[in-house]
C-alpha cells in the first residue's frame, strides 16, 4: 500500500453521452437540439412536406444557450437528431473571489441564489435570485 493521496473529480455521469438520440419529427419549440455542434434551444420549428421520392424536412432554428447565437439546420423527419442532456442547478452563494462577478447584490448583504447552466460540458451562471437579508 501506498501512502500517496489520490484525488478525484467527479461530475456523476460515469461517462454518459452529452446527448441522446431523438427523431427529427417529434422535436418541439421550446425544446433542445444540437445545431452545429452546439446545445441550443429550439425557437421555431417548420415542417415541410414530402417531395415526389423524399421524407418530410424540418427546419429548426435554435439559439445557443451559451452564446446566444442564431443557428439553423434541416433534417428529414425521419432521421434521429442529437439533443443534449440540459442540467440547470442552483447553489447558494457564500463568497466570492476577487474577480467579483456579482460582488454587487453579496456586498450589500443579500441572499443569493445563483443557477448554473450545464451541456455538453459546459457551464455558465444563466440566473440570479435575491432571497432577501441574510
Amino acid at each position: 500500500m501506498s501512502d500517496e493521496e489520490h484525488h478525484f473529480e467527479s461530475k456523476a455521469d460515469a461517462g454518459a453521452s452529452k446527448t441522446y438520440p431523438q427523431q427529427a419529427g417529434t422535436i418541439r419549440k421550446n425544446g433542445h437540439i444540437v445545431i452545429k455542434n452546439r446545445p441550443c434551444k429550439v425557437v421555431e420549428v417548420s415542417t415541410s412536406k414530402t417531395g415526389k421520392h423524399g421524407h418530410a424536412k424540418c427546419h429548426f432554428v435554435g439559439i445557443d444557450i451559451f452564446t446566444g447565437k442564431k443557428l439553423e439546420d434541416i433534417v428529414p423527419s425521419s432521421h434521429n437528431c442529437d439533443v443534449p442532456h440540459v442540467n440547470r442547478t442552483d447553489y447558494q452563494l457564500i463568497d466570492i473571489s476577487e474577480d467579483g462577478f456579482i460582488k454587487d447584490g453579496f456586498g450589500e448583504g443579500k441572499d443569493l441564489i445563483v443557477s448554473v447552466m450545464s451541456a455538453m460540458g459546459e457551464e455558465q451562471i444563466c440566473g440570479l435570485k435575491d432571497i432577501g437579508p441574510k
